[in-house]
C-alpha cells in the first residue's frame, strides 16, 4: 500500500513538473505585457527599465529556471498589476471559488443521486421520464444564458435573491467565507445553482445507467431472495456497487468546476479566481496567469490522488491489488 501510494505521488510530481514547462511557455509566448503596463508615449529608456525590472529581457529558458526555482521556494512571481506576490493574489480569491464549487457539487450530489436512483428503479414512470427530459436540458442550455435567466427571474422580477457579489462574510481559519451568514447564503444561491445544473444532469444520468446495469445482476437477485428489505438492497447492494464511477466523475467534475467557473463568476460578479484570471488575461498579468494555472494543476493532482484513495475504500479488489504491489 505504501509503495502504491509512493508511485502515485511520484507520478503526480512528474505531471506537475511537465505542466510547469507547458504553462510557463504557453503563457510567455502570448502578447507583450509591457505594451499594456506603460503608456504609449513612454520613452525607450522607460520601456527598457520596465523590461529589465520584470526580467523580460532574459532568454526564455533562463526565465523558466528562475521561475522553477521560485516555485520550489513557494514564489510564483510578483503580479504586474497588484504589485503583490502572485500566489498571494490567487490565495486571496481561492476561498470564494472553492466555496462556490463545493456548494455546486453538493447541490449536484444531493439532487442528482436520488433522482438518478428513482429514474433507474422506475424507468417507465412518468416522473422518471420527466427527470430524464430535464437532464437533457441541463446538458444543452448554455451556462451564461441560464445565469442571465436566473438573475432576470429571481433577482429582477421576483426580488428574492441578490444578483451579484458575495455578501456578508465571516472569517474562519484565516479566510473569509460567505456560507456562514444568511446574507452570504442568499448571494451564493444563484451562482451555485447555475454552476450545478450541468452537474446534476450528469450525476443523475450516470447513477441511472449504473442502477439499470446493476439491478439484473445475480447478487441483487440473491439479496432479494434472502428476504432483505428493499431499502437495504438499494442503499447497500445497489448504491455501493455504482459508487466507483460516480466518485470518479464527482472528483473530476469538482476539479473542472473550480477550473471553469469563469463564466458563472463573471456573470454574478463573484470575486473568485475565475474573475481574477479574466482580468489578468485582459492586462497580460503573466505571473497571476501562471500562478492560477499552476494552482489548477495542483488541485487536479490532489483530487486524482483522493479519488484513487477512495477507490481503495470502496472496492476490495483495488485494496487487494494495492497490497499485492506493496
Amino acid at each position: 500500500m505504501i509503495s502504491w501510494f509512493g508511485s502515485r505521488l511520484i507520478q503526480a510530481l512528474l505531471v506537475m513538473l511537465a505542466m510547469t514547462v507547458i504553462v510557463f511557455i504557453g503563457v510567455n509566448v502570448v502578447g507583450d505585457p509591457v505594451a499594456i503596463l506603460i503608456p504609449p508615449d513612454a520613452t525607450a529608456a522607460e520601456r527598457l527599465r520596465v523590461v529589465q525590472a520584470f526580467g523580460l529581457d532574459r532568454p526564455l529558458w533562463e526565465q523558466y529556471f528562475s521561475f522553477l526555482n521560485g516555485v520550489l521556494h513557494g514564489d510564483l512571481g510578483r503580479s504586474y498589476v497588484y504589485n503583490q506576490p502572485a500566489l498571494q493574489v490567487i490565495l486571496q480569491r481561492l476561498p470564494a471559488t472553492m466555496e462556490l464549487a463545493a456548494s455546486a457539487m453538493l447541490v449536484a450530489i444531493v439532487i442528482g443521486i436520488p433522482l438518478g436512483l428513482y429514474a433507474g428503479l422506475r424507468p417507465d414512470s412518468p416522473l422518471a421520464k420527466l427527470f430524464m427530459a430535464g437532464s437533457v436540458l441541463g446538458f444543452s442550455l448554455p451556462t451564461f444564458w441560464v445565469g442571465l435567466m436566473l438573475i432576470m427571474i429571481f433577482s429582477v422580477n421576483l426580488g428574492w435573491l441578490p444578483a451579484s457579489g458575495r455578501g456578508e462574510t465571516v472569517e474562519l481559519f484565516g479566510m473569509r467565507w460567505s456560507f456562514l451568514t444568511l446574507d452570504g447564503l442568499s448571494h451564493l444561491a444563484l451562482p451555485a445553482l447555475n454552476l450545478a445544473l450541468f452537474k446534476i444532469a450528469l450525476v443523475m444520468r450516470l447513477v441511472r445507467a449504473g442502477v439499470r446495469e446493476v439491478l439484473p445482476q445475480d447478487y441483487i437477485r440473491y439479496a432479494r431472495a434472502r428476504g432483505l428489505r428493499e431499502g437495504r438492497v438499494i442503499w447497500v447492494h445497489v448504491l455501493k456497487n455504482i459508487l466507483i464511477p460516480v466518485v470518479t466523475i464527482i472528483g473530476l467534475e469538482f476539479g473542472s468546476v473550480i477550473a471553469f467557473s469563469i463564466v458563472t463568476e463573471t456573470i454574478f460578479a463573484w470575486p473568485g479566481m475565475g474573475k481574477l484570471i479574466i482580468d489578468s488575461i485582459n492586462v497580460l498579468d503573466r505571473p497571476v496567469m501562471v500562478a492560477y494555472l499552476m494552482m489548477i494543476v495542483v488541485i487536479f493532482v490532489v483530487i486524482n490522488l483522493l479519488v484513487d484513495l477512495a477507490y481503495t475504500l470502496l472496492d476490495p479488489r483495488v485494496r487487494l491489488a494495492a497490497r499485492g504491489k506493496s
